[in-house]
């Protein structure tokens, strides 16, 4: 066994090589107390940036055609069940369309609801030949809808110049495509005005 100076020496050194960044009188101080805690100061590492994992390019999606509907599956029967679970999803956000609703309530969550499957109809266009169709909304992007119509035609509709209505359970929404130039996925945080123009 070492005698006591040695231990001491021993412990002060140890200390010392430990705790690099404290006095000599620090050190001391601590080794008047019972309990000593040895500090360890790790190496920083700087943390790697994680690679985001990208998508693909709109050529590359035009290019696999990812969005095209093929001409075998262009009927409209095939999609009317996508229109009833589009009502019942509406009839669950408004927790149900009752004749003592609120219009400008029912208004501001239509315009904020997904429309995939939902039945609607031009009702102004500065382009006559657009004003009357009717069909199920199959694609929404920014600026068009997919529309197929009871005759099986695709319809590409423009929004822009555009005024589009839907009904459900009585309840006439009409949607101005010049205010409604967004995603489907970009809606939900818009804030919209209830009451919009158009110049036709």
């Amino acid at each position: 066994p070492q005698d006591s100076e040695k231990a001491k020496t021993f412990v002060h050194a140890l200390l010392k090589r430990s705790m690099p960044k404290m006095k000599d009188e620090d050190i001391q101080d601590t080794l008047t107390r019972k309990a000593v805690v040895l500090e360890h100061y790790p190496k920083r590492t700087t943390k790697k940036k994680g690679k985001k994992t990208k998508g693909f390019t709109a050529k590359q999606r035009r290019e696999l055609r990812l969005f095209e509907i093929e001409p075998e599956q262009q009927r409209y029967s095939i999609f009317l069940p996508l229109h009833e679970l589009w009502k019942q999803y509406i009839r669950d956000l408004c927790h149900g369309l009752k004749p003592d609703a609120q219009p400008h309530m029912i208004q501001g969550k239509l315009l904020k609801a997904d429309l995939h499957g939902a039945i609607v109809t031009v009702t102004k266009s500065k382009c006559p030949s657009y004003v009357g169709i009717t069909g199920i909304i199959l694609q929404e992007f920014k600026h068009v809808f997919k529309i197929i119509t009871k005759e099986d035609k695709l319809k590409v509709v423009p929004k822009l110049n555009n005024v589009f209505s839907l009904e459900l359970d009585g309840f006439i929404s009409y949607i101005y495509g010049s205010k409604f130039l967004l995603r489907a996925s970009e809606r939900s945080a818009k804030k919209f005005k209830l009451k919009g123009t158009i110049d036709l």
